[in-house]
């Protein structure tokens, strides 16, 4: 990945904090957003209840990474790329006062944005670390739930990041992360769109190289559970009008990518 786009990947989502803190988002272009990154039907309206508006709209998820977390009173759980909060707050009203979660997010403009609305929501079993998900800022063994959404597509070394999540898992730990997969081949000159690696797409491994890479790193009871597969409509959507890519490219990925949940037990 060029340096200029992890630079642009930090601003965009620095941005989109800035404007859900001054309520101005109304539709994110160019991320993991429009027809996908809607909270009320992603998570269901009564499962958000009394979480400020500004986590909804900074939400950027592709689906529900709770869904399979099993989460429990008292697990300490870790969110990656926590964003404006909203997993970590779901999360947190699971595991209760017993319990605890961590929010890690490389943006200043998100953890501002998401201890906002932590102070808004009177979370106290929530705190939130600033740090890159390729060297999480816990000690090992630390958690015993890892949920993200959407967000480790946008690291480079899918390798790194999944070495640091077994690190800092419990035995018996697992993960539970919301994020796109790769479903057919893709040019690399069509990876490099800026717009794709906003999107979390052009990071996005195949199944199969997913699976390898849990695997050869130690995961056992690995599962892939794909929930929406993208047309090309829907990802013209989600790339926005700016996005510099001729039709027939956008033809090859048709089908190409799609949101998945992924577990893994440690």
């Amino acid at each position: 990945m060029a340096e200029d786009i992890k630079k642009q990947i930090q601003h965009f989502y620095g941005e989109i904090a800035k404007n859900a803190k001054e309520g101005n988002v109304s539709c994110c272009k160019g991320s993991c957003c429009g027809p996908i990154a809607n909270a009320p039907l992603i998570y269901g309206e009564e499962f958000l209840n009394g979480l400020p508006e500004e986590a909804l709209e900074a939400s950027q998820g592709c689906a529900n990474p709770l869904v399979f977390a099993e989460l429990k009173e008292g697990d300490i759980v870790l969110d990656l790329g926590s964003g404006g909060g909203i997993d970590a707050f779901l999360a947190a009203k699971i595991v209760g006062n017993k319990g605890k979660v961590y929010g890690l997010d490389m943006t200043d403009d998100m953890l501002a944005l998401a201890n906002e609305n932590k102070k808004k929501a009177g979370f106290t079993n929530v705190e939130f670390i600033k740090g890159y998900i390729e060297e999480i800022p816990l000690p090992d063994e630390a958690v015993d739930v890892i949920i993200s959404n959407c967000v480790i597509n946008l690291s480079e070394d899918k390798q790194k990041v999944f070495s640091e999540i077994y690190r800092v898992l419990k035995r018996g730990g697992y993960l539970s992360i919301a994020d796109v997969v790769t479903l057919k081949e893709v040019p690399d000159r069509v990876r490099q769109i800026t717009e794709l690696w906003l999107s979390c797409m052009a990071g996005s491994l195949l199944v199969d190289d997913l699976n390898k890479i849990l695997a050869d790193i130690g995961f056992k009871d690995i599962t892939i559970f794909l929930e929406h597969v993208y047309t090309k409509d829907v990802i013209q959507s989600l790339l926005g009008s700016n996005a510099k890519i001729n039709a027939s490219d956008l033809d090859l990925l048709d089908g190409a990518f799609g949101s998945a949940v992924i577990k893994a037990v440690k």
